[in-house]
């Protein structure tokens, strides 16, 4: 997830600031407009909105979510809560931990998810998933009551303090949105339901409350935006609170939450049970005694105290560093009148000051813009400032302080030209000699010498007094001499600022008795010189009090004057027929420029559309000739591909004859080889037949022997029988048996010719 910075009058993206993963639930910026905290659910961020670079990163545990962080009113403190309704709060340079609110150990837990400070950040309102509002004395950093509210709110999902002119920055109406989407107001001291707005049929989302209490913008359910007027609903509030009497509680400040518990009730008002062996102390509260007039001039918004400025102011020679805007802001006592210093805005930038970059280069385009923006911003509220050349050197100083807050950059210049530069343009277009006649007197009173030495040099009050008034000390002095010195300044008449002039004049003087040459002069008043500001402002104060009053300036000065409210005042302090007629001037040669401009632009575009157009014919002849170059050469390639290709025919056809006779001498050779191979198969067949037969023929003949040689054993056999059968038949007849007797051989067995 990232931040996105928009440029409110030109919509343009300024800076994308990276570095939460999740989204973004809340952010709050430091009442100087310099710091601001943006926080998710696992991570805040602090971001510096000079630069839009992350100064701290505030990581907690998965299993401890961050609720909210932001800045208290009017303070450098941060608060914290978490997910476990623990608060803790920081400093926000260091970052170092103040203190930390206690959990309460007994009753519900809420569960804190709506949080509201007082505008004087000393009270804090904390209520979540439940009924009960849990409220917080931060000075003395305990829980002071636990206001319940109707059974109606089960969950609350916003709070809102509504401030109040005569409480003095601690507001007593507190508004409660809760989950029915109902908005009740209630007084936090008498816990008395005041009025409520929307209802179940028109409930309302979230709301956002006017900074003067006047009014509340509630976006609805349904979409819509209602703006609701605090007046008309009740009267109650436009009364001041009952100041005389005041209940202060005596008992011990860890007195337990049944104690602080209160119950809203409508039209009733319930106090906290007095509880045993505790005393109720009542004190009446009066006004002073020396109470005057003059006290109360000196009464300024948020419940400063002018005179005790001023103290402060002499004892430790300027304002604190953390307190200084605001300081300014109450001082000047600023209106803040958003819808005047809209319409001025809205009709855009001033054509006096559309080119001022040219004039006034500055490296950083957002105090580039801003510097427009609250100069156009001037010249459409006053013609002359449309007019007047040295109003950029006047107002840059108040732009790079209020870079993050145009509309309170605007007032403060504003208010500085009516009350600082009274009489400065009744001379216009030149220098006012009357102011400058003023601040002479004065050095002439004081240091005689050194007005002389500035005489017989030949220098005016125009060449030592005007660069540091049309600076306004911008030049001469660093970042904080500056600073140190406008606070004296806002601090006293408006008379101090050409004493703070003359005291610089005079406290230099020792370098300016020395200087005889004009620009060594010129050079003195534009640049940084070794200079105590402590002594240049202890010198004014002296000379504010020390000069007679038939010069002192004061008596041709008017008293500070602020801006009213609601509208910004007429401005007319100056010849108005020589500003109409530069102003007519300007805007007709404007309007020259223009249609020099115009004229110039399109015989430019003349220009440009010839060089374009002879480019064009010259690039066309060009890409001729490298097409006619192109086709010689492929010409002249196509020539050489058919000459190799002719070649290679050629090649082919003999190498064609080649294979031809290779081919036939191929088959010569490959019949030869099938005659001889025919041949020699029909010698091996003979032969094998051969052989066949002298095989046959061996083995009849093996067969003929060995019928042979059977028989020829068979005849050896029959011999035999043969020749035993005679034995036998001998023997026989020798014996006793006769012959006849004697059993008859059987013929001898013959081979035939054909069985051999």
């Amino acid at each position: 997830m990232c931040l996105t910075s928009v440029e409110t009058d030109t919509k343009q993206l300024v800076s994308w600031m990276r570095g939460h993963e999740g989204a973004v639930s809340s952010i709050s910026v430091h009442s100087s407009g310099r710091y601001a905290i943006s926080t998710s659910l696992d991570t805040a961020q602090l971001w510096d909105l000079d630069t839009f670079q992350r100064k701290r990163k505030l990581n907690i545990k998965q299993s401890v979510g961050i609720q909210r962080v932001f800045f208290l009113p009017l303070s450098n403190t941060i608060l914290s809560c978490f997910s476990d309704d623990s608060i803790f709060a920081w400093e926000s340079d260091t970052l170092f931990c103040k203190y930390q609110l206690p959990v309460p150990d007994c009753g519900p837990k809420i569960s804190y998810k709506a949080f509201a400070v007082t505008r004087d950040g000393k009270s804090l309102a904390a209520g979540g998933r439940s009924n009960l509002l849990h409220l917080w004395c931060l000075d003395s950093r305990q829980l002071v009551r636990v206001i319940q509210m109707p059974t109606q709110v089960r969950t609350v999902r916003q709070l809102e303090f509504l401030p109040d002119s005569f409480d003095g920055g601690a507001s007593q109406t507190l508004g409660v949105l809760s989950q029915d989407g109902m908005m009740r107001f209630i007084n936090i001291h008498t816990c008395k339901l005041l009025f409520h707005m929307g209802s179940h049929d028109n409930a309302i989302t979230t709301v956002a409350v006017s900074p003067n209490g006047r009014h509340v913008a509630a976006i609805m359910d349904n979409g819509s935006i209602n703006v609701y007027s605090v007046q008309s609903l009740t009267q109650e509030l436009n009364k001041p609170p009952p100041s005389q009497v005041a209940v202060v509680s005596g008992g011990d400040a860890d007195q337990e939450l049944s104690n602080l518990k209160v119950k809203v009730r409508s039209e009733v008002v319930q106090r906290p049970a007095k509880s045993s062996g505790r005393r109720t102390q009542v004190k009446i509260l009066r006004p002073p005694a020396g109470s005057t007039a003059e006290d109360k001039e000196n009464e300024l918004p948020a419940g400063l105290n002018k005179k005790r400025l001023v103290a402060l102011l002499k004892a430790f020679g300027e304002y604190p560093a953390k307190y200084r805007m605001f300081v300014w802001r109450s001082l000047l006592c600023l209106p803040e009148n958003h819808a005047s210093y809209s319409s001025l805005t809205d009709k855009g930038l001033h054509s006096a000051y559309l080119t001022l970059h040219d004039k006034y280069p500055i490296k950083s385009h957002k105090l580039q813009r801003g510097l427009q923006r609250v100069l156009s911003a001037l010249a459409h509220w006053a013609a002359i400032f449309g007019e007047v050349e040295y109003l950029p050197l006047i107002a840059f100083p108040f732009v790079k302080l209020f870079q993050n807050n145009p509309m309170l950059c605007f007032e403060v210049v504003a208010t500085v030209i009516v009350n600082w530069c009274q009489h400065w343009f009744e001379y216009f277009p030149n220098p006012p000699l009357n102011i400058l006649s003023m601040a002479e007197n004065v050095l002439a009173h004081h240091d005689k010498e050194l007005l002389q030495h500035l005489v017989d040099c030949g220098i005016t009050s125009q060449l030592y007094v005007w660069p540091l008034l049309e600076t306004l000390f911008s030049e001469v002095l660093t970042r904080d001499e500056w600073l140190r010195v406008f606070d004296s300044i806002f601090s006293n008449h408006p008379s101090f600022l050409l004493m703070a002039c003359v005291a610089y004049i005079i406290c230099c003087r020792e370098p300016l008795l020395l200087c005889s040459q004009k620009q060594d002069f010129e050079y003195f008043f534009h640049h940084r010189n070794n200079l105590d500001v402590t002594a240049m402002i202890k010198e004014a104060y002296r000379l504010m009090g020390s000069t007679p009053a038939d010069i002192h300036p004061r008596t041709m000065l008017s008293d500070f004057t602020p801006l009213t409210k609601d509208q910004y005042p007429v401005f007319n302090q100056y010849p108005e027929f020589i500003v109409e007629y530069q102003s007519r001037e300007r805007e007709k040669i404007r309007l020259q420029e223009m249609e020099y401009l115009r004229e110039r632009q399109e015989v430019s575009a003349l220009r440009a559309d010839f060089v374009r157009r002879q480019a064009e014919e010259e690039a066309c002849y060009a890409q001729q000739e490298l097409l006619q170059k192109a086709e010689e050469q492929r010409r002249n390639i196509l020539a050489q591909e058919e000459e190799k290709l002719t070649q290679q025919r050629a090649k082919l056809a003999a190498m064609k004859r080649e294979l031809k006779v290779k081919e036939i001498q191929l088959l010569d050779a490959t019949r030869s080889r099938f005659f001889k191979n025919q041949q020699d198969l029909k010698a091996s067949q003979i032969q094998e037949l051969e052989q066949e037969i002298s095989r046959k023929m061996d083995l009849r003949e093996r067969e003929t022997a060995a019928a042979v040689q059977d028989l020829e054993v068979r005849q050896m056999e029959l011999e035999a029988q043969r020749k035993r059968l005679e034995q036998v038949r001998r023997m026989l007849h020798l014996t006793f048996l006769p012959l006849s007797q004697l059993p008859l051989l059987s013929p001898p067995v013959t081979c035939s010719p054909s069985q051999t």
